[in-house]
């Protein structure tokens, strides 16, 4: 399994449960936020603040909540000056993490999100010390049982995707972010329903790890995806079928 493919379809299935406890309710709050002060508070006109409230709606966020958070994004109400923050550094076995940060107060972010690297035996580094090792990507995830993945990939494709993979009970379309209305419009056009979009790095290459380095890894990804700051998180490793059979995940 790739390492973004592996962590990210971790990650989906966590926040299943994360929404059930309202834990994402800030996350998903920062996205709205971000794509009503990008593209305006009406979701008729951008596509990404359409794709937030879904997303938003999938985790049993109230409709006034939703509201106040794109009434922040357009200024309407206080509370939208977020800062965007790109952090990078090294876990465990030497694989390479990068964090996309929405926050209010880098100087209370950063030192959290040090110590999580450092608690984990990793080290948070300089801008850009990791970062030339992903590709900036769209990533849309539709599960298996809403289309077949022949006519899946024909839409996709057609919009202008690169790719579309199968990772556990989901489909993932990787596109350009430049790619992200055409590609959002067509499948929405052709009636196929996502399970989530996002803006994400994916990884040119990975390092295979297991056993402990494997468990410390992903304890420091759980570690990181819990932060309310973190918007996304990624990494370049990979665990193999057999050792990934051993963790018990």
């Amino acid at each position: 399994m790739a390492g973004h493919s592996h962590w990210a379809n971790i990650a989906h299935k966590k926040s299943a449960i994360d929404n059930k406890r309202g834990k994402l309710w800030s996350k998903l709050s920062k996205a709205l936020i971000v794509a009503a002060k990008e593209g305006g508070g009406d979701p008729t006109t951008n596509l990404k603040l359409r794709y937030a409230i879904n997303d938003a709606k999938a985790g049993n966020m109230p409709k006034d909540t939703i509201e106040r958070s794109i009434k922040k994004g357009t200024g309407e109400l206080e509370g939208g000056n977020l800062e965007q923050v790109l952090y990078e550094g090294y876990g465990p076995a030497g694989v390479a993490v990068l964090c996309e940060i929405l926050t209010d107060n880098r100087n209370r972010t950063a030192p959290e999100v040090r110590k999580i690297f450092e608690v984990a035996g990793g080290k948070l580094g300089a801008t850009g010390c990791v970062a030339w090792m992903f590709d900036r990507k769209l990533l849309v995830r539709v599960a298996k049982e809403k289309i077949g993945e022949e006519a899946l990939m024909e839409v996709a494709i057609e919009a202008g995707a690169d790719d579309v993979r199968t990772e556990g009970e989901l489909y993932e379309i990787i596109a350009e972010p430049e790619s992200y209305a055409t590609v959002c419009s067509a499948l929405e056009a052709a009636g196929i329903q996502t399970d989530g979009s996002e803006i994400t790095r994916i990884p040119k290459d990975t390092v295979d790890i297991s056993g402990d380095d494997a468990r410390r890894v992903l304890k420091m990804m759980t570690a990181l995806d819990d932060h309310d700051d973190v918007q996304t998180v990624s990494a370049n490793f990979n665990i193999p079928d057999e050792a990934l059979a051993e963790l018990e995940l």
